[in-house]
């Protein structure tokens, strides 16, 4: 029997190894730019055409290659980063597997066109499939210059998989913004599809998170900053009255490369204990500066995991200085023991000077022992001048004119009163003669035939609007309540595009908007079903953050995310009392729902409680 294992040839193994490395379009935009970091660049652009299909080119300023390094920085583990094992525990730079080009360049068409500073003419590779078909010197700026062209173009099953153009966009940008807030001190800019996304120059960290994110940030950011024998942390974390519902604005840094790490994570959570709602999440982009020699950077495949040697000191040192950070700059509550503020509201702040003691009053001529006419003048005489002096209203004797009236007359009231309980009772009983009640105002008892059902108001209001949503997003006949003064709404660069993803269905639901400018909209509508507890930019924001989270947590269609996230803001929330003619409503709306006794979440909307089961419970 013949021996039946070979050798794959290099183009399989790349092919292979890029499905590890490159993802999506924004795996390479990663590997991309961090090569160009590495490089010494300080001037980065990054170019796509159809979210990253068609095209991404990153082009910079560092040291550029010679032809030597051109040719040979597309071979598997080739890199200029490393020389012996040792250099694993002392890593200060993006990249070091020397896995990304040759990866790239095996599923995707690439141009190479590079040039050192001291070099008059540059070199120009193209390989396609990992095969270089055209190699060439080229007058060039220094630097380097990419272009990835049609990728996956050989795998055609990985093309299948990717997403929309805006989905992936989204994750181009996350990739972009988390890059360009690792190093501040870098100009980057982003072009998609001929449009320029960001224009981000050499700045500080508070002001290259305000560029990212919008300017509405700078009063939202508290600084932090610590120094230890083990690490040293600095950076921003928001205040906790603008938590979000969503984690996208988490980033953590150590030395310089983002990472995901729940434990830290945790850390940061945890120091916002008590000032922060449950189910809400901060803002935070800090880095930590720590010895290569106590991490380890090659645990994954994307570099976004590390191992520490000291886990849990790093841990107390996040939680304490975010927690010292936080009372620093008045964002926790504080009590003072020197000032007792029950009495405060009982000092007066009116000058001495100004302050009119109180004066008694009294009938010199009055005489208990004489009952004449003479005594009822001279009461009256005085009872005149006192209201002269003390300004009271004349005719006051009339307040005490119902002591006077007879007993059955004050019986009356009691009579009109039952009118209005029976007036009452006939405007609870339903078509089919039940009672309905409110309890605790969360819970809605209604009477039926066998006992009583019990309602949970919110939970069955999220589905009629659930349904209804769902109705106008199929037949695009959403009723819109027109705003009296339009108001302009400024997103970050993420959600300006998920918004432009969604606005045909926002339009069905009932929005009117319409893009205004870079990154802003205008709202000149909502929704009439969403009432006006909230401002237009207030729905607006609340809608992404739940469509967000839904497309984090839960695997739904588009439309089925915008029709959940728009009812679970717009419903009446637990705690909002309802009269008759309301409950009465959400209870007909509800039977005439598709599936009444299921919540969005899956838990139960009614509770039926049978006269059997009542009798049990009093033994009978």
């Amino acid at each position: 029997m013949s021996d039946i294992i070979q050798l794959l040839p290099d183009a399989v193994a790349n092919q292979i190894a890029a499905g590890e490395v490159v993802q999506r379009p924004a795996s390479a935009v990663k590997e991309l730019i961090e090569n160009a970091i590495d490089a010494g660049a300080d001037k980065i652009q990054l170019i796509v055409k159809d979210a990253g299909k068609s095209l991404i080119q990153v082009i910079d300023n560092g040291c550029g290659m010679s032809v030597t390094d051109a040719r040979l920085c597309f071979e598997r583990h080739a890199t200029s980063k490393l020389r012996k094992a040792e250099d694993l525990f002392a890593i200060r730079t993006m990249g070091f597997r020397g896995e990304a080009m040759a990866s790239i360049a095996a599923i995707a068409h690439v141009e190479l066109k590079t040039r050192r500073h001291e070099d008059e003419l540059g070199t120009c590779i193209m390989i396609e499939g990992s095969e270089i078909i055209n190699q060439e010197p080229t007058a060039t700026p220094a630097g380097t210059s990419i272009c990835v062209k049609n990728l996956f173009f050989n795998t055609p099953a990985r093309r299948n998989f990717l997403k929309s153009n805006p989905v992936e966009m989204r994750h181009i940008i996350e990739e972009f913004q988390r890059i360009a807030l690792a190093h501040p001190k870098i100009f980057f800019s982003l072009h998609s599809d001929g449009n320029e996304v960001f224009h981000l120059p050499s700045e500080g960290l508070k002001q290259r998170i305000i560029h990212i994110f919008g300017s509405n940030y700078n009063q939202r950011l508290v600084p932090v900053e610590e120094s230890t024998t083990i690490i040293n942390l600095n950076g921003f974390i928001g205040k906790p009255e603008y938590a979000k519902k969503t984690r996208g604005e988490q980033y953590f840094f150590v030395n310089n490369r983002f990472i995901k790490d729940p434990y830290l994570n945790h850390a940061v959570l945890n120091a916002y204990e008590e000032i922060l709602p449950s189910e809400n999440y901060p803002l935070y982009v800090l880095f930590i500066e720590i010895d290569p020699a106590q991490i380890d950077v090659n645990v994954h495949p994307t570099k976004t995991e590390i191992k520490y040697q000291d886990e849990r000191s790093i841990y107390a040192i996040i939680r304490s200085a975010v927690k010292r950070s936080l009372g620093k700059y008045n964002i926790t509550p504080t009590l003072d023991f020197n000032q007792e503020t029950g009495f405060s509201h009982m000092i007066s702040h009116k000058k001495t000077e100004d302050i009119v003691p109180p004066t008694i009053s009294f009938n010199p001529q009055f005489n208990p022992f004489d009952t004449g006419s003479q005594q009822k003048e001279r009461q009256d005489n005085y009872s005149r001048s006192f209201e002269k002096k003390s300004g009271i209203p004349q005719n006051w004797e009339t307040l005490y004119e119902i002591t006077q009236k007879a007993h059955h007359q004050q019986l009356s009231i009691d009579s009109e009163d039952k009118q209005q309980e029976s007036a009452i009772e006939k405007t609870q009983e339903k078509p089919a003669g039940k009672l309905i009640f409110q309890i605790h105002n969360r819970f809605i008892l209604s009477q039926i035939r066998s006992g009583f059902i019990l309602i949970d108001q919110q939970a069955a209001h999220e589905r009629i609007l659930f349904e209804r949503f769902l109705q106008q997003l199929e037949t695009h006949q959403g009723a819109s309540q027109q705003s009296l003064f339009p108001q302009t709404v400024d997103l970050s660069v993420a959600d300006f595009e998920l918004i432009t993803d969604l606005l045909p269905d926002i339009h069905a639901l009932g929005f009117q908007i319409r893009a205004f400018g870079r990154n802003t909209f205008i709202v000149e509508g909502i929704p009439a079903d969403l009432g006006s507890g909230l401002s237009e930019s207030q729905v607006l924001e609340q809608l992404l953050e739940a469509y967000k989270n839904n497309q984090s947590t839960l695997k739904l269609t588009k439309r089925e995310n915008l029709a959940r996230s728009l009812a679970r803001n717009a419903a009446i929330k637990s705690g909002t009392a309802l009269n008759i003619d309301e409950m009465n409503d959400i209870i007909d709306k509800l039977f005439a729902c598709s599936t009444p006794n299921v919540s969005l979440s899956g838990k139960p909307i009614i509770i039926t409680f049978t006269l059997k089961e009542l009798l049990e419970k009093f033994e009978k």
